[in-house]
């Protein structure tokens, strides 16, 4: 639809800035409709926090302290959990006919996959929230000052960014929203081959390369340093850089797939 402004007529059309709030608000309203979904989001990691804890802890480490070693990486997980929801939203959105009313539109393509990324933001944001105050709970205990805290939190923030991108290019992917919902599971699995529940020396032999050089352990060993007084040294520069990859290679990916599949509808 070619929208037509005469000489003089101020434009009517909202600016772009004002549009990604609209589709913002319009995600964050479907995540508090869809309760079941959002309590599972804390739920389950929670639940998983106390079954290592309580369970598999004290014969991993007999001292008790293993529960400051296995948060960093629960955390983690609570985001990969979180941002798998964003997949099946993209993808229902690209099914349901509602992108071929947004095409009537003056907006641009990438407006409905940010809306989906910065509501899953803030949501997984607020579980990570619950999730430490339920860790503190249990025995975390974090020897970080205010500047640790402050760059773990803002190292989640950046990897709960770079993971809800690359749901969302999957959601783009998928051909329905059950498909979505089973490539993110897959992608779930990545924080047990890591350093997230063990150190990465117990692991078999044929395993410890993968585990130390996927993208999930320097961020989980840059948080787990930040927050327990532990070195982190070179491995905050593989942290931050792959999250900045994954964003960048994420948000090219999805605007592709978007502009390819909303152009052949």
């Amino acid at each position: 639809m070619t929208t037509i402004t005469l000489p003089g007529q101020p434009r009517t059309d909202p600016g772009r800035r004002q549009v990604q709030l609209i589709f913002i608000g319009r995600s964050l309203r479907h995540s508090v409709r869809q309760v079941d979904a959002l309590v599972m989001g804390i739920a389950l990691p929670v639940i998983l926090m106390l079954l290592f804890v309580y369970i598999f802890g004290l014969a991993i480490d007999p001292s008790g302290g293993y529960v400051n070693y296995v948060v960093p990486g629960i955390i983690l997980l609570c985001a990969g959990f979180g941002a798998a929801g964003t997949a099946v939203g993209v993808a229902d959105d690209m099914t349901n006919g509602v992108i071929d009313r947004f095409r009537t539109m003056p907006i641009t393509s990438s407006t409905v996959i940010t809306g989906h990324v910065v509501a899953s933001l803030v949501r997984n944001l607020v579980t990570t929230a619950v999730v430490i105050m339920v860790a503190l709970l249990v025995g975390f205990r974090p020897s970080a000052g205010v500047l640790e805290w402050f760059g773990a939190l803002g190292l989640v923030s950046l990897w709960i960014l770079a993971i809800t991108w690359l749901f969302a290019a999957l959601g783009l992917v998928a051909d329905s929203a059950e498909a979505a919902g089973n490539y993110g599971f897959a992608l779930l699995f990545l924080p047990y081959l890591s350093s997230a529940f063990v150190p990465i020396a117990t692991l078999p032999t044929w395993l410890r390369g993968f585990a130390e050089y996927q993208p999930i352990t320097p961020v989980i060993e840059t948080i787990r340093g930040l927050l327990v007084g532990s070195t982190v040294g070179p491995v905050a520069i593989w942290a931050l850089g792959w999250c900045l990859l994954i964003i960048i290679a994420a948000m090219a990916w999805a605007g592709w797939l978007f502009r390819r599949r909303a152009g052949s509808r």
